[in-house]
């Protein structure tokens, strides 16, 4: 028998609970740094050095950090449905947790590239990466992010899987930075939806969520029973 397809958008919330922090709830701050000068492409021009530094501390950050109990069950739900997880986070607690098949839209925390072509990316683990540091090309190497101000260039691939889904769940995303916010927009009519957050979150008119009012962990754990006893 196929597999329901399960669609995941995965927001600031999801990492919350393994000590990752974010800007998502700190008025326009990221680990005390205004979020214009470390998260936009305006910020990286005024101080490539500084941005540089910012991402290197927060790679050290990343590897102290531990996958926590809701990305354990999104693995775990890979033996029952086609999960597909759409993450606006940059870091791999997802796969880390054992998740095949992550798509991240805003970059990667542990992968670097030429400034002048991200397609132009590898992967540096944990590393911190010396301001000047260059490619193989001779371009500037930067943060593999996709920055305030900059496309999004997996917007297209993650409205596809949106589409596709059977089920589609949306945690810890306060729905509220764009184009990833739109992704709720490419539901089918027929697709069960769910929306996981301990705050209220503003649904537009015309989506219908029901509402697990929790944080990641407990709030996948809530979804996981229903899902499991409406397959037996």
């Amino acid at each position: 028998m196929n597999k329901k397809r399960l669609v995941v958008l995965t927001g600031a919330g999801m990492s919350a609970e393994s000590g990752f922090k974010t800007f998502r709830d700190a008025g326009g701050l990221w680990e005390n740094y205004n979020v214009e000068d470390v998260a936009s492409i305006e910020g990286w021009y005024r101080n490539p050095e500084l941005v540089t530094e910012f991402y290197n501390d927060l790679r050290e950050q990343l590897e102290k950090a531990q996958p926590n109990e809701g990305h354990k069950i999104l693995a775990e739900l890979e033996k029952y449905f086609d999960v597909k997880i759409i993450t606006q986070n940059v870091e791999n607690l997802h796969e880390r947790a054992g998740s095949s098949s992550v798509l991240h839209l805003h970059g990667e925390l542990t992968k670097v590239c030429s400034v002048n072509d991200t397609s132009k990316n590898f992967d540096i683990g944990y590393r911190r990466v010396k301001y000047g540091e260059k490619n193989s090309d001779g371009e500037l190497l930067r943060p593999f992010i996709v920055w305030f101000g900059e496309a999004v260039p997996l917007i297209g691939k993650a409205a596809e899987l949106v589409r596709s889904a059977d089920i589609f769940v949306v945690v810890g995303s306060s729905l509220v930075v764009y184009p990833a916010a739109g992704l709720i927009h490419d539901m089918r009519g027929s697709t069960q939806g769910y929306l996981i957050d301990p705050q209220e979150v503003s649904i537009p008119r015309g989506v219908n969520f029901k509402i697990i009012r929790d944080v990641a962990s407990s709030g996948l754990a809530k979804l996981r029973d229903e899902l499991l006893k409406d397959l037996n």
